[in-house]
């Protein structure tokens, strides 16, 4: 117990130090409360997450960390997030190199996964350059703390991406040494002036099995403030899963990922939702129905609504609720309040 206080404070001292020597800070302060089961469960969870940065002309550091606290639960836990230096390579890239949180694309590889306590973060280093032809990253990053080296697992990745007018593509490659490799192909066409938005997705991974999924997806803007959109992913004979996503396994995923997650072999998901927006008040309604090519008799259902209000500019709260049989007779209902604050 001394021990584990005395961690605590020492890293609470280290945070302290840091936010009062730094150029620039940002703090982010979540409280979320699980209401599933009956919606009577009531677990409350708070984060409050701390950023910093200090710079000059062409070089940058950067940290942030988390604390995390469950209300009548554990005691409170910190842990560093981000800790990593930027500089510029004479005006024409730019390499990040430390534990960073990395998004690309629509997050199927490559994901921060804000929802969990502490988000993915991957040590390594990435080469970065932009420029009218192409945005195109390069990285070297393990999915553990510490040093590469032959007993832990490295990944390489590539992500290409570039837009132009009313299309949009991105390309991310993986390659692991143990073998292990994943493509993923974003791409996005807008027409009729914007008022209809076309998406396609197609991923594949090698892990000791094949797996892939594609989805096809458009959304119609009815005006400012409606749009109704239409998905159908569909996905092969060994379905799909890929670690350090923004997406799990199935239905763990609402608590994990905060969404309904990867599908299994054979699935298909068609899906329609709505999106109405008004004022500091937005909401979201979507419904899935997923079946599978070699089973008749599965059927999946989903509903997810969302509700965010925007109480000023730095506060917001939402509602998340969704509610998921799973493939069977009976519904799990999932509900969560959400407060974010920031300075």
């Amino acid at each position: 117990m001394k021990k584990n206080l005395r961690n605590i404070l020492t890293l609470a001292l280290g945070f302290v130090t840091v936010i009062a020597t730094a150029q620039s800070w940002d703090a982010d302060s979540r409280t979320r409360v699980d209401m599933g089961g009956d919606n009577d469960q009531f677990t409350t969870e708070q984060r409050i997450s701390l950023g910093a940065s200090w710079g000059g002309n062409g070089w940058g550091i950067n940290v942030s960390g988390n604390a995390n606290y469950d209300l009548g639960g554990n005691a409170i836990s910190l842990d560093w997030n981000e800790a990593y230096a930027t500089t510029d390579l004479m005006g024409y890239a730019t390499v990040a190199i430390g534990r960073q949180a990395l998004e690309y694309g629509n997050g199927q590889l490559i994901g921060a996964n804000d929802w969990a306590a502490n988000p993915n973060t991957r040590d390594g280093g990435v080469f970065t350059i932009a420029n009218d032809m192409m945005d195109l990253d390069f990285g070297i990053y393990n999915n553990n703390s510490g040093a590469l080296n032959e007993e832990t697992q490295s990944d390489y990745f590539v992500n290409a991406s570039k837009s132009d007018g009313d299309w949009s593509v991105n390309l991310t490659y993986i390659s692991n040494t143990d073998e292990t490799n994943a493509l993923g192909l974003d791409f996005g066409y807008a027409m009729m002036g914007g008022d209809l938005d076309l998406a396609v997705s197609y991923n594949t991974a090698t892990d000791s099995i094949d797996m892939d999924f594609m989805s096809l997806g458009a959304t119609y803007n009815v005006n400012d403030n409606i749009s109704i959109s239409g998905t159908r992913t569909t996905y092969g004979d060994n379905g799909f899963s890929w670690g350090g996503s923004n997406y799990g396994d199935g239905a763990a995923s609402w608590g994990t990922h905060g969404n309904m997650g990867y599908l299994g072999a054979n699935d298909e998901d068609l899906s329609l939702g709505l999106t109405y927006g008004s004022g500091d008040f937005t909401l979201g309604i979507a419904m899935h129905k997923v079946t599978n090519a070699n089973d008749d008799t599965y059927e999946r259902n989903v509903t997810e609504a969302n509700l965010n209000y925007t109480m000023s500019d730095n506060a917001n709260v939402g509602i998340r609720y969704a509610t998921d049989n799973n493939g069977t007779a009976d519904d799990t209902k999932y509900m969560w309040l959400t407060l974010s604050v920031t300075p």
